[in-house]
């Protein structure tokens, strides 16, 4: 059996995501490979020699594939995916954009969000945004998945062994879409997938200028912002800050909720951090349900105290 696992970059730095899916493949087989598809991603290359449990790195270099656009990139992985039994991405929206269409070429179902590896045919994922937990048992000749990272691991970085590389010289034009722009958030803050401490605000919050709250109170603990659904549709912060079924899904050290009602939606994203704080007004709010400490109180006054506690630890 062999796993081919898509490895998600910048054509400079590998998404520590990957680390997460080499450790769900490594519990199918020792046989990894890893694709790496981009333009002058020598960098990315390099740092996946690094990881634990790499077999070989496949390497797809050329302008074609600069912007890893699925119009053209699934078809490439389809043809090198023939000679595999495992597809694997993370659960991001990443995978969750070449895996289907990966699937339909080569006429296979694919399972989303898997948490557990139970057999080599056998894979528990969740549903119903997360409350559910569905044990999936196929006989796909072929098996896409894409990972859910936050169930699983990192592996180490540790691998000093020389990796082969291989080389994928077929190039596969793209007819149907062009890449246009892009417009990132730049932070000096740790990514929100990646980060140990996340303090996270919504609707309670009642403004974008009071999300400034939160900033002060990151920046001493070194902590990413995260926002629930209602935050980002009133407009205090972007998209890109959204924690839920339908934003990121993260798993930090710690998890601090700030005027979060708790909404099923937002739980499913954050509720596998392993230590939960919930500041709200409201004591019958759903987010006290998962949370490991609660305090009912203004978040307007809370949050400055806070800050000044954090202050006199400086």
């Amino acid at each position: 059996m062999k796993v081919l696992i898509l490895a998600e970059h910048d054509n400079q730095v590998l998404k520590p995501a990957i680390h997460q899916v080499v450790a769900a493949a490594s519990l199918l087989t020792p046989e990894i490979d890893l694709l790496i598809m981009g333009e002058a991603c020598d960098a990315v290359v390099k740092q996946a020699g690094q990881l634990t449990g790499i077999k070989k790195i496949l390497v797809a270099d050329a302008k074609d594939y600069a912007k890893q656009l699925a119009e053209n990139v699934a078809p490439l992985v389809a043809d090198i995916g023939k000679n595999y039994q495992y597809i694997l991405a993370p659960s991001n929206t990443y995978g969750k954009n070449l895996l289907p269409r990966i699937a339909a070429l080569l006429d296979v179902d694919m399972i989303s969000d898997v948490v557990k590896i139970m057999a080599p045919d056998t894979f528990i994922r969740t549903a119903s945004a997360g409350n559910l937990l569905v044990t999936v048992k196929t006989e796909e000749p072929i098996k896409l998945m894409t990972i859910r990272t936050t169930a699983f691991t990192s592996v180490s970085l540790s691998n000093t062994a020389a990796i082969p590389v291989e080389k994928i010289t077929k190039i596969i034009p793209n007819h149907l879409s062009a890449w246009v722009s892009q417009a990132l958030t730049i932070s000096t803050r740790p990514e929100l997938t990646t980060a140990k401490i996340i303090i996270s605000g919504g609707r309670g919050l009642k403004s974008a200028e009071n999300f400034k709250l939160l900033e002060a109170i990151a920046d001493r603990l070194g902590a990413a912002i995260g926002a629930s659904r209602a935050a980002v549709d009133a407009g205090f912060v972007s998209n890109d800050y959204q924690v839920g079924q339908t934003g990121k899904i993260v798993a930090p050290d710690l998890y601090i909720a700030v005027g979060i009602s708790g909404a099923i939606q937002h739980l499913a994203g954050m509720k596998d951090s392993k230590i939960i704080v919930a500041i709200n007004n409201d004591p019958e709010a759903p987010i006290f349900s998962v949370s490991d400490y609660g305090l009912v109180g203004d978040l307007f006054k809370i949050l400055p105290e806070l800050q000044t506690e954090l202050d006199k630890q400086t």
